[in-house]
This record gives C-alpha cells, structure tokens and sequence, in this order.
C-alpha cells in the first residue's frame, strides 16, 4: 500500500450530499479537486476530523452504494 502525504485541506471547497436532507440529518461532504484522493468529513462537524480517501476506493464504495450493497 501506497503511503501518501496528507493533502492541506485549508480552503477546499466542500459539497454536501445530494442525499442530505434541509433538517440537519446525517450528512456527509467531500471536497474535489485533490488528485488521487477524496477527502471526506462530517457536515455537522465541520472542524473536526477529515477521513482522506484513495479515489479509487471511493469510486467503488460509491458505485456500491448507488446498487443498494450497503442498505440494512
């Protein structure tokens, strides 16, 4: 496994998901533009901890998500 260097977060322009909901429920946000890496925080917490990503990864949880893997 690749080890990479923490990308500098300050700035980064983050988006919600598009399936966060206007009542403040369980929202995550990502930020773009980081080659090779996805970081990934907390809406609620903005200042708290960021999880950082391998982009490919990322790609496969999301496409999974969208097939309904993960519903409990």
């Amino acid at each position: 496994m690749e080890r990479r260097s923490r990308p500098d977060l300050n700035g980064a322009a983050w988006r919600r998901s598009s399936y966060s909901n206007q009542e403040g429920g369980n929202c995550v946000e990502v930020a773009d533009s980081f080659p090779g890496v996805v970081p990934v925080r907390d809406s609620k917490v903005p200042y708290g901890p960021t999880l950082v990503v391998d982009s490919r990864a990322w790609a496969v949880f999301i496409a999974r998500v969208k097939v309904g893997s993960y519903r409990s």
